[in-house]
């Protein structure tokens, strides 16, 4: 089948991405809650790219068959959240319409001048794929749904001086629970979540142990992600809540490993051992060095005499 070589579809307003799903107007130009039991798969072409330009966070319920992670299958199949930040890129696919539930979409000037706008930021599962969506359980799914429930009384309600603040209100709400959620499936999700642990470790360790550095540079986040197929953003939270150490911690951990058993060769000077694991500049290695041991790479050398 031939990838659809078009560009993404820009949406810069909310309004634009209701005329392009055929839905009526929306009530409030900067905030809107769709219903996908009206939305008709016909209205966007499925495998074609959109970047929408506003936040997007979709409650889909009813899913069919189970949500599979990894090696294993998970019973949370009540309801679930994705989370999506201005400037990403969705495709539309057959699959995307197995699932009724609701769409919260909200342009960033909706939240300008308000704390929201700039704590938004700091929720990093908008960071996360699409596979990496928040599963509910009943009781969270009851609690989720009546956020939406209110969403949707208030956004029926002629628009007064306190719309903002209600809808505003419900959204922190709505992001506050998620959290909370996504910090509960991380426990859950314990025993597949080890896995992944142990396999950043095998990856970091092989990534060195082979001279990788020596063709590809210093180890990325990114190339640790996409070993596992996941999201950087997503498995960073996800060490960091098993282990208490982010994917750059973990990689800085097996550097500095590294460099001391390079730096114990002792016809090694520090800018061959900077070059073996992979900087191009010795005086970044010996800042990084200094920053993690408190001894430059010399200092650490002569400790050893």
């Amino acid at each position: 089948m031939k990838k659809d070589s078009n560009p993404p579809h820009v949406f810069n307003s909310i309004s634009e991405l209701h005329r392009a799903l055929a839905l009526p107007k929306p009530v409030h130009p900067l905030i809107s809650l769709v219903n996908y039991s009206e939305v008709t798969m016909d209205a966007v072409d499925a495998g074609h790219a959109m970047l929408l330009n506003f936040y997007k966070i979709s409650f889909k319920t009813n899913f069919r068959g189970q949500v599979k992670y990894g090696q294993q299958y998970y019973d949370f199949e009540e309801g679930g959240l994705s989370f999506f930040a201005p400037g990403q890129v969705i495709t539309v696919t057959e699959a995307d319409g197995d699932y009724t539930g609701y769409t919260l979409l909200v342009h960033p000037d909706f939240l300008r001048h308000h704390p929201l706008g700039t704590a938004i930021r700091q929720y990093g599962f908008f960071a996360y794929a699409a596979n990496e969506a928040l599963c509910l359980s009943d009781q969270e799914r009851a609690t989720i749904v009546a956020i939406f429930a209110t969403l949707e009384q208030e956004l029926a309600h002629a628009i007064d001086t306190f719309s903002q603040t209600i809808l505003l209100s419900q959204i922190e709400q709505l992001l506050s629970y998620s959290h909370r959620y996504y910090a509960r499936q991380f426990i859950t999700r314990k025993a597949v979540d080890h896995d992944v642990v142990a396999r950043v470790e095998a990856l970091l360790l092989q990534y060195f142990a082979t001279g990788q550095p020596l063709v590809s540079g210093l180890p990325t986040v990114q190339y640790l992600a996409e070993q596992l197929h996941q999201s950087p953003r997503y498995l960073s939270d996800l060490l960091r809540q098993h282990t208490g150490q982010n994917a750059q911690q973990h990689i800085h951990d097996h550097l500095l490993a590294k460099a001391k058993g390079l730096l114990s060769a002792q016809h090694l000077s520090v800018a061959e051992v900077a070059y073996q694991l992979g900087f191009e500049h010795a005086q970044s290695f010996s800042k990084l060095f200094k920053r993690k041991t408190q001894s430059t790479p010399v200092e650490f050398q002569q400790s050893l005499n």
